[in-house]
């Protein structure tokens, strides 16, 4: 599989998936919803807990996963954002990480194969969505003792390690360290990733790797500028390294301009639908989003384009049609170390 996008990668942008939060609203579920039968009784609320629905609403999950397959994304993401011990602790459910994993990489993998099927010439592939974590490595969260940390590095390896081994029995294509604000938790999922494969003897997945601009400053949360961001990471050596979330395509531009100036390898953006209102919620519309994107294919920045935060299928079809007349960004050619 690692050969044929790198295949497809050399003919065209190819279009990454939108929001699956935003879409999961939509649904307006509720409490019973997310228990469904086998977590009925369980002792606290888990209602917000997206992963979950990998298990209690895969129907759901593999329906939105069709529309954005619908609206012409080659990647899917599966919905395990926050499918680690780790993370969901704050529902006392990190007994699930691993089946949150396989489950959510089925449920995508099922939806993205059948549109393969539907047209071979445009295979689909299944992102396996590695999430930031809700703790820090870099960052204490006492701001009386700026030494703390909530978390080790071994932790949060161990952590990332189960779930990549749900991701990667459950069919998984590609593995994706996604809204990266804290450089070390990124380092700690590229450890867990190729100390698994070390360990496994399986057939390493590619990696795709991108990172959070938090706002005007041009840095990840944790400090770092972009420059300084690519070359903590590049060791991976990763299939593409991008940049998503925080920023609407107006805001994050620039960023993506300089990313594909010096990256060696594939350039991945998928900003949010704008900047959000004062309710939280996103409101560029589908063709305004495009159209700004269409400028960044037009002037050479992109592999790889998509939408985080408030995006929409209606905003992937409207992306993927203003970009397709584009060539995908040429890789540079780099001087060979003597």
């Amino acid at each position: 599989m690692s050969k044929r996008i790198q295949d497809c990668l050399k003919e065209r942008i190819l279009i990454i998936d939108g929001a699956m939060g935003t879409m999961i609203q939509r649904y307006k579920l509720e409490e019973k919803d997310y228990r469904g039968d086998r977590f009925a009784n369980w002792y606290c609320d888990v209602k917000g807990n997206n992963d979950l629905l990998n298990i209690t609403q895969p129907a759901i999950i593999e329906a939105i996963h069709r529309q954005y397959l619908e609206a012409g994304a080659d990647i899917i993401e599966t919905n395990t954002f926050s499918s680690t011990t780790i993370a969901m602790a704050d529902y006392d459910m990190q007994s699930l990480a691993y089946e949150l994993n396989l489950e959510g990489a089925k449920v995508a993998k099922r939806a993205a194969d059948a549109y393969t099927a539907m047209n071979p010439d445009k295979p689909r592939f299944v992102a396996g969505a590695i999430g930031p974590l809700n703790k820090t490595l870099s960052l204490s969260p006492d701001v009386n003792n700026p030494g703390y940390r909530a978390v080790t590095f071994d932790e949060v390896v161990a952590a990332y390690t189960e779930q990549i081994q749900g991701l990667d029995d459950g069919g998984a294509d590609l593995l994706l360290i996604e809204t990266i604000f804290d450089t070390l938790n990124a380092k700690a999922a590229i450890f867990a990733i190729k100390e698994f494969y070390r360990k496994t003897g399986k057939k390493e997945l590619p990696i795709m790797i991108s990172g959070t601009i938090t706002d005007a400053s041009g840095r990840t949360l944790s400090g770092q500028t972009l420059e300084a961001f690519y070359i903590s990471v590049m060791h991976a050596n990763p299939l593409s390294i991008g940049l998503n979330c925080a920023l609407g395509a107006t805001q994050m531009r620039p960023h993506i301009e300089e990313l594909s100036q010096i990256a060696a390898c594939n350039t991945s953006a998928y900003p949010n639908a704008g900047l959000p209102n004062a309710f939280g919620e996103y409101d560029e519309a589908p063709h305004e989003t495009a159209h700004i994107i269409e400028e960044w294919a037009k002037e050479g920045f992109l592999n790889i384009v998509g939408g985080c935060c408030g995006t929409t299928p209606d905003h992937i079809k409207h992306i993927a049609e203003q970009v397709k007349g584009f060539s995908p960004r040429r890789l540079p050619v780099l001087e060979q170390a003597l």
